[in-house]
């Protein structure tokens, strides 16, 4: 743990773990990770920061289309695979959901993305691919919204490429992540 946290991941790790306590998981898994996060939380008072624990908290958030049949990922530049949209927290954030909102807003291009409220989804991954620096592993809390214009999105400086994907043809390389996020979030906003 470092010596001084900054006042803002203190309030974000607050907000995370009154979110975590009070989510209920869908199912065992999910439980099991809703239980891990929390306690990672409660042990290190910087774990929504980027130089805090190796292993730390991050936001995302999938956006799909308005009949929820398709998602707009992204080509992550550093993994090199199709993903939602998301990162790591930034001391300005006040909660965890407005953290996954601008992550959404920025990567995406869509500014006027709303999110709905409820967390969907839980994620614990490592990192594999170079260019993470001294991030070991992200734990991440994922939220979903509808994009109301199906064309305004845009690819940012993060991205390689942004694109929609039917649910069913996910790309074969992340489809493991993205399905289960993906039927998640169509439960919560269908």
């Amino acid at each position: 743990m470092s010596q001084q946290v900054d006042p803002g991941f203190l309030a974000l790790r607050d907000d995370a773990v009154r979110v975590l306590e009070v989510w209920t998981a869908p199912d065992e898994q999910q439980e099991d990770l809703r239980t891990g996060l929390l306690a990672h939380c409660l042990a290190h008072p910087d774990a929504l920061s980027k130089q805090g624990p190796p292993a730390h908290l991050t936001a995302s958030a999938l956006v799909l289309n308005g009949s929820l049949d398709q998602v707009l990922l992204t080509l992550h530049a550093k993994a090199g695979l199709w993903l939602q949209f998301g990162g790591h927290f930034e001391p300005a954030d006040r909660t965890v959901l407005g953290a996954a909102t601008r992550e959404a807003r920025e990567e995406s291009g869509i500014a006027a993305l709303e999110l709905s409220p409820q967390l969907v989804h839980l994620d614990r991954h490592r990192l594999l691919a170079s260019g993470f620096g001294r991030c070991s592993e992200h734990l991440d809390l994922r939220y979903a919204g509808v994009a109301q214009d199906e064309t305004a999105y845009a690819v940012s400086d993060e991205s390689l490429d942004v694109a929609w994907w039917p649910v069913d043809r996910l790309p074969a390389e992340s489809a493991h992540e993205i399905g289960p996020l993906a039927r998640a979030a169509r439960q919560v906003l269908g």
